[in-house]
């Protein structure tokens, strides 16, 4: 991989630039880098707590300056997805207050009462609001409708402080234990989010980089999308888990500051770079 040709760098977020609410060593550096040799840089993540809006005040209060533009996130493409897939249809929705309102907010039909007559699709979101009363509707919806089920990401955990919690593909894992049922994922590894990134921005899959902690969604995705992957080892993956995977990162970094390191070395050792 030839670093100096990138131009586009798409970062995961939990795990490979910040752990809960800890930025990780580097990061910030990094991003500075990448401005000021032109380059430009989106935030590419599964995780549907939270809007694009919530995202872009979170990184305010780092010190990073980011807009909507920086963020392509799991429920973005799920508002694209259901615009397609099933405008004016109802969708049950078991997630977050915040993805709930972006749904609306987008014009999606978004109903949270398992009695509905008009639901035509089950969506599951990481949800952080998660009770037992949710999952028993949940199911019911499931088990007594004959309805589509998606979900926003396969995600089996989310990188915290102190370790993992579970995240929205773990949930999914619950409900299929009761309902028998896997739903379609939307998110990475899906390559969406790359395309996407390359269209809004104009840069091609020779200029784009994909970051992130997780192989079979951040990396696998990078490879569904054609463009070269660094894996970072700050988050679930391993790099026994690369070694012996069927499909490989172009390039495993022990965290974003060793990214950077190598970035750096290689522009001083070919001169400085301008995008």
């Amino acid at each position: 991989m030839n670093l100096q040709k990138k131009k586009l760098f798409l970062f995961d977020i939990d795990g490979t630039i910040a752990n809960g609410t800890h930025l990780i060593d580097g990061t910030e550096e990094l991003l500075q880098q990448i401005h000021a040799c032109g380059g430009e840089y989106i935030f590419i993540t599964n995780n549907s707590t939270k809007s694009i809006r919530d995202y872009v005040r979170k990184f305010d209060r780092w010190g990073i300056p980011t807009a909507e533009k920086n963020f392509i996130t799991a429920s973005y493409m799920t508002v694209q997805f259901l615009r397609q897939k099933y405008a004016g249809r109802q969708i049950y929705l078991m997630g977050t207050a915040s993805l709930e309102k972006e749904l609306r907010d987008a014009g999606i039909s978004v109903t949270t009462d398992s009695g509905s007559e008009q639901i035509d699709c089950v969506l599951i979101g990481y949800d952080s609001e998660l009770t037992y009363e949710k999952l028993v509707e949940c199911c019911r919806v499931l088990l007594t409708r004959k309805v589509d089920y998606l979900a926003t990401n396969p995600d089996l955990v989310c990188p915290i402080e102190f370790g993992f919690i579970p995240d929205c593909g773990s949930i999914c894992q619950m409900l299929e234990n009761a309902v028998r049922r896997r739903p379609f994922f939307i998110g990475k590894p899906d390559p969406g989010m790359v395309v996407e990134a390359m269209r809004q921005t104009g840069f091609t899959g020779e200029e784009t980089l994909v970051i992130g902690d997780r192989m079979y969604t951040d990396i696998l995705c990078g490879v569904n999308a054609g463009v070269d992957t660094a894996l970072v080892l700050t988050g679930e993956a391993t790099r026994e888990e690369e070694k012996h995977s069927s499909y490989h990162a172009s390039a495993v970094y022990t965290n974003v500051r060793e990214l950077l390191e190598e970035w750096e070395h290689a522009r001083q050792t070919d001169g400085p770079v301008r995008f």
